[in-house]
């Protein structure tokens, strides 16, 4: 395809089409968007990303590359590493090192090329990145331990191994007084990475706690300065960009007083679309040809790599961490590589190629081939791997209810009894104290303060319900969680009693149509009421025998339908939207008239066995004399 245009756009519709199948069947993107590059390209030939871009190629791919791994950086708190820091630190550095130590000579005699290029290709594949660990950690759900060590690793990992694989090339380009001259490059790269990005990173965090910028430049001139300071600081040092970006991240990411969502936010969209554009146009630059010539050696140095080289880095890392057999299991197995490992093995080839060094060429196929084999191994099988060694979390089908009145409470315990995970927030000690009491998992404070940001424990739970009295702090909470937990969460309220005839003291109509909780006369009064009079809470099986209508003709209709539970998938009933249980459904209602049901039921037993005449209710027994 000769059509710059077309060709951008047909990969933007790649794009997102791998990465909407991906979400609906539960898969990492990678997988669906190196299987279209792979398509496109060398099945295909539609795109030829050599022949679209030419020599602006490498160069849109660095400066993709330091935008994600400035994304990922701004991830980086440190108060989320915990006591896990030694962990991450070892499999950086020794880690690394035993990587190298291991894959050179499987390369050097697997795929029969000189020392010095097998070390340079031990050195490229060292590296994860978030450009395959995030996607795959959001499909796979490890609990906290091995989810944030993975998430540090992938992204601090990056400027290291490229920092390792351009002294090790520095080394073999250099013929005399190597050791010398690598020497002095890495020191060149590392003062020029640490400078440059901790000068940025605390020159951006002044800038925004300051608010230097306009509000609707900010997103802008942050992302302009990182992509200026990353190719500054690559001209002053070969390949210490990488290494800028991250310090410069890190440092934003954990100065006091300095909000970053805003940045954050954009930046995510942006990655999502780099890292989706990258992996598809770097995939159709495969060549089939040069993977076939490479024979089976390739086979042998990627089981080394996945089964030796990876496991034993993880162990030796583990010393003194106290991290249990079964996290350092799946950390063992979960280190796909990524975007960087196929950016620098294609720059570095290119420039190889250029001194004369004729085998240079088996670089990109071979990493490539452990790119693919690494991602699609371990996408299709991670998820099984840590629900067998009991390191996932939850499905996210839980509930987070603000506010911990009495209602609160009953349906947080009946939520618990059909294994939903739910925890109540509230900044009220005497209404958490009752919920801490009745043993439901609790939180008490402000729900989106910085002290619950590092403590409220969100495990399984992926939805907010509003059901508290604070009715200034109800839309900031509403808010907030609806970037926490995304828009497909449910976030709802209850229903208020205002009626305000003023159009300038009405709530806004966007946030009125998530007060849609229970329905529409549902308020924190009426529950509050209703509990007060009785009402109990309890969940019902839905049958082909017992329909939803008989259900609610049984009670009168005296009741309010709440959660709606179909296998995994549980729902909230709500007014502006009809839910219609089906046999085999759980519903969660209150029952606003116990007694009385109570009552009828006595009533027709007594029936039954003819002891009442008339409908009249039997009286109680008089006492023995």
């Amino acid at each position: 395809m000769s059509d710059l245009t077309l060709a951008l756009a047909l990969v933007g519709i790649i794009s997102i089409a791998c990465q909407f199948t991906a979400h609906k069947v539960k898969l990492p993107a990678i997988l669906f968007l190196l299987v279209a590059g792979i398509f496109v390209g060398p099945v295909t030939g539609v795109i030829n990303a050599d022949d679209l871009f030419g020599d602006l190629l490498f160069p849109v791919v660095s400066l993709s590359v330091a935008i994600i791994l400035f994304e990922g950086a701004l991830t980086l708190k440190i108060a989320d590493i915990g006591g896990h820091g030694a962990m991450v630190r070892n499999l950086c550095s020794i880690g690394v090192l035993v990587t190298w130590l291991v894959v050179t000579p499987l390369a050097y005699i697997g795929l029969d090329i000189p020392l010095g290029l097998a070390a340079l290709f031990a050195a490229i594949v060292t590296v994860t990145g978030p450009t395959v660990i995030v996607p795959m950690l959001r499909t796979v759900r490890p609990k906290g331990n091995v989810a944030n060590i993975l998430r540090w690793e992938g992204i601090v990992i990056d400027p290291i191994g490229a920092l390792f694989a351009v002294l090790v090339f520095e080394f073999l380009m250099t013929q005399q007084d190597a050791f010398t001259h690598t020497l002095w490059a890495f020191g060149q790269t590392v003062l020029s990475g640490l400078g440059f990005g901790a000068a940025v990173g605390y020159f951006l965090g002044r800038a925004i706690r300051g608010n230097w910028f306009p509000h609707y430049l900010q997103n802008t001139a942050v992302l302009t300065i990182v992509l200026g300071v990353f190719a500054l600081s690559n001209a002053a040092a070969h390949e210490s960009g990488l290494l800028t970006v991250t310090v410069a991240g890190m440092i934003l990411a954990n100065m006091k007083n300095v909000n970053v969502d805003d940045i954050l936010e954009f930046k995510e969209t942006l990655s999502v679309l780099l890292i989706s554009g990258l992996f598809i146009l770097l995939a159709s630059r495969i060549d089939f040809a040069e993977i076939q010539a490479v024979g089976f050696g390739a086979i042998v140095v990627i089981v080394g790599i996945i089964f030796i080289a990876r496991p034993l880095g993880v162990f030796l890392s583990s010393f003194g961490t106290g991290l249990s057999f079964k996290e350092l299991a799946l950390l063992s197995w979960i280190a796909p590589r990524g975007i960087v490992a196929a950016a620098v093995s294609a720059l570095f080839s290119l420039k190889l190629e250029e001194q004369g060094y004729e085998q240079a060429s088996v670089l990109v196929p071979v990493v490539f081939l452990v790119i693919i084999t690494t991602v699609v191994l371990q996408s299709l099988t991670s998820t099984k791997v840590a629900e067998y060694l009991d390191l996932r979390e939850p499905e996210p089908n839980g509930f987070l209810l603000f506010g911990a009145s009495d209602f609160t409470r009953a349906l947080a315990k009946e939520l618990n009894n059909n294994n939903i995970s739910s925890t109540i927030a509230d900044p009220n000690w005497d209404a958490i104290k009752k919920a801490r009491m009745e043993s439901v998992r609790t939180y008490f404070g402000n729900p989106i303060s910085d002290h619950a940001s590092r403590r409220l424990d969100l495990t399984g739970i992926g939805n907010l319900l509003v059901l508290s009295p604070y009715r200034q702090l109800n839309p900031m909470v509403m808010t907030h969680f609806e970037h926490e937990f995304g828009h497909e969460a449910t976030i709802l309220g209850l229903a208020t009693s205002d009626t305000a005839s003023m159009e300038s003291h009405q709530i806004s109509e966007g946030f009125a149509k998530k007060l849609t909780l229970f329905g529409e006369s549902v308020t924190y009064g009426y529950l509050a009421s209703a509990m007060k009079k009785g009402a109990i809470i309890k969940t019902t099986n839905i049958s082909e025998d017992f329909t939803f209508q008989d259900y609610l003709n049984k009670y009168d209709r005296e009741l309010i339908p709440l959660i709606s539970i179909s296998g995994k998938k549980v729902g909230v009933f709500k007014s502006d939207k009809k839910t219609e249980p089906k046999a085999g459904w759980k519903i969660v209602s209150l029952i606003l008239n116990p007694a009385k049901v109570a009552s009828e039921k006595k009533l027709e037993a007594a029936k039954a066995a003819g002891s009442i005449k008339d409908g009249a209710l039997p009286s109680d027994p008089e006492p023995e004399k």
